[in-house]
This record gives structure tokens, sequence and C-alpha cells, in this order.
């Protein structure tokens, strides 16, 4: 593989440039690493390759008037041959049908609040507070946003899982309007409208690690709750008045893109599913030396962010996306780019590929950890044809 490197400002090569560059296995120390200057309209650099799937970034950056830019290009080799590292443990699938016997004994018990502000001229919104599951089967509370639409009649339903962090929610009337009832979900069991100063205080205080919380226990894992938590989202939906009866679906981006995944696979009733680059799956790749999933708690060896004990390896079988993509039986729509440093693609192809449903990659090969307008136009126009008998 050969990669090009530019450096431009105002339109213009910056001809002498020193530009440092790595380049190895996404995640894992650079195999090369030079400084040289940037000649004539830039410079092109061998990258060797690889013996195995996976992918290949080089990393390039250059200083200029006092400033570091960095920049980044990724290649992929062999994309369909990459294998998960993770394994399930025997008892996996009775695992999760015991913790979901013990949120079916919960009652729903739904507190609904209207939204005024929150809706538009086609769809109507609600502040909703559910009974959930919590720690030792204990009851606690699962908060979101429901939109509907205004006009009578009946409707498919669609769960909006979170990425990472803690914040606010109200960003579905527009899919409302369009004839679908949605849930956007909150994790932590906290109202998912209160000031923004709340969340900001959470996360860098009681919340700020949530993602490694009870590791070490596969009964008391932070994520029992919030995995059984969108199951729950889902027991308020199919109860809605409006809900058409058939069509639920489930979407999300990052850890959303996780739990999408993850919903699926638990409960039958989700139809379909569309997932942005999925966090969570394959987290065991560091232990073989290749590139694991978000949020990386087996990459450290040592010191306060290592996680590599048995009994913490031995939780992340119970809650690895991997193994609940080996379960996912509904049509997707899956999307990601190559240059993600957050969901390396190598750990979300480790869960594509052992995906035995239908299933369908909208590629948005240049795109980091984000997306880009025509991705997303994209999938909620998969997602509304999908939940309308329309694909």
């Amino acid at each position: 593989m050969r990669f090009r490197i530019v450096a431009v400002s105002d339109g213009h090569v910056l001809r002498g440039a020193k530009v440092t560059y790595r380049i190895g296995p996404e995640m894992m120390p650079p195999k090369i690493e030079q400084t040289a200057a940037i000649t004539g309209e830039g410079i092109t650099v061998d990258g060797g390759t690889l013996n195995e799937p996976g992918f290949l970034r080089c990393i390039a950056t250059v200083e200029h008037n006092g400033r570091t830019y960095r920049g980044l290009a990724t290649a992929a080799f062999r994309t369909e041959a990459i294998k998960p590292t993770q394994q399930a443990p025997a008892d996996f699938d009775q695992f999760w049908a015991a913790g979901k016997a013990a949120l079916a004994k919960l009652p729903i018990d739904a507190k609904v609040t209207p939204l005024p502000d929150f809706g538009n001229a086609g769809a109507d919104c609600f502040h909703v507070n559910l009974q959930n599951i919590g720690m030792g089967n204990a009851p606690s509370r699962f908060y979101g946003v429901l939109c509907e639409p205004k006009a009578p009649g009946k409707y498919p339903a669609l769960l909006s899982v979170p990425g990472a962090g803690v914040g606010p929610y109200r960003r579905l009337a527009e899919m409302a309007a369009r004839g679908v009832i949605t849930l956007q979900v909150g994790l932590h069991g906290i109202p998912v409208t209160l000031d923004q100063s709340v969340y900001d205080s959470l996360g860098a205080g009681a919340l700020a690690n949530y993602l490694t919380f009870g590791l070490d226990n596969r009964d008391r894992y932070h994520y029992r709750r919030v995995y059984l938590g969108c199951v729950r989202g889902n027991d308020f939906l199919v109860t809605h008045p409006k809900w058409d009866g058939a069509n639920l679906a489930v979407t999300g981006g990052s850890q959303g893109g996780a739990l999408s995944i993850v919903t699926a696979a638990l409960d039958p009733r989700v139809k379909g599913l569309a997932a942005y680059y999925p966090a969570l799956p394959d987290v065991t790749g560091y232990l073989q030396n290749r590139a694991g999933g978000w949020p990386h708690m087996l990459r450290a060896t040592e010191g306060p962010a290592a996680h590599r004990s048995p009994g913490k390896i031995e939780t992340t079988r119970y809650y690895d996306v991997v193994n609940f993509a080996r379960r996912i039986k509904v049509p997707g729509l899956y999307s990601w780019g190559f240059n993600d440093e957050t969901c390396p693609p190598t750990s979300m192809y480790s869960a594509y590929n052992v995906i035995p449903g239908e299933k369908k990659l909208l590629l948005a090969l240049e795109t980091g950890h984000n997306n880009i307008p025509e991705q997303v136009a994209a999938v909620n126009e998969w997602l509304l044809a999908f939940l309308k008998g329309g694909r």
C-alpha cells in the first residue's frame, strides 16, 4: 500500500514543510515512523502490506505557523475475512433469558408527561418514565422522549438508542411527523430533559467511568441494566395505542449502534435495525495484538486503565456485541467509515461478518467517528421504507 501525503494552506501546497508520518495496523504501535519534507505536489510513501485481514493506517502530522495539523488514511485488506477473537460462553442465551424473565416480572409503570415545546406541526412529544431492572434485579427507572404522529391511525415504531456520554434527548419529532412512533431513550436512570449543566456534572463525576462499572461481575456490570432497559423501551412501544402491531425497528450510532444490535438479538419483536459504527464488538482483540472494540477496556496492560483480569475478561463474553451479532436474524443496515479511531473498523467487521441475517453495509469510506448528511439521509430513508413495508 502506498499513501500520498500533501499539506495545503489556503489552497496552496506547503512545499518544504516537514511532515511526520506513522504507519501500521490500526490502533497498534506504528511499524514505520519517519519525517520528510514535502516536495512538489506532495510525497508518496510505501506503507508495506498486511499478511492478515485488517486495516493499515497512515497518520501524518505537520507543523505550520506554530500549530500542528493531523490527517489520516486507512487501507483495507480482505475485510470479508476478518473474524472475531471473542467467544460466547456456553450459557450466554440462558443468562440473557434469565435477565429478560426478571425484567418481565416488573410492571412497566409508565409515567408520561407532555412536552409541548418538543413537538412540531405533525408530531406530539412526551417525557416517558418507565420501570426498569436495576442492580440485583431491584426496580430502577428508565427515561426517554416519545414522539407520536398527531394524525389518528396505526403506525410503525422505532426505538432510538443513544451514543456514549450523559446528556438530554429531543431529536426525533421529524421522524414522527413522517408517520413513525419514536422513543429516544437515555441510559442512566435520570430524566432526559434536564438542564445541560446537570449532565455535565454527572459526566465529570458520578458517571465519569460508567463504561466499566461492575466489570468484574457479569450480574452487576453496568450494561446489564442498559441492555435490558432497551427491551423495556420496546415493552412500552408495543403497548402504544397507535402502534400498528407489527413493525418495530431500532437504530443508533456508536454505543447506540451496539445497543441496536443487542436489542435486535434479545427481542424477537424487533423486525429490523440500522446501526452506525457500532461500539463494543470484539473487545478482546487487544489480547491478540489487534484492534479491539470501544471502549477499549482491554487495551492497557498495566496501570489504572488496565482491566485484563480473568474475571473482567469473562464478563465481556456476556456483553460483547459480537456474541449478539451471531444471533441477529432480522434485516439490518450498517454504516461506518475506515478512518474511525473510536470504533475501529476491524472490530466492526468482526461483528458484521458473523451476522447470519439479511444485511447491507453502507460505507462512507473517508469518515471517522462521525456521519455525513448523505449517509444519514440514506439510513433514514431505509428505515422509513422498511417500517412502512416498502423495502
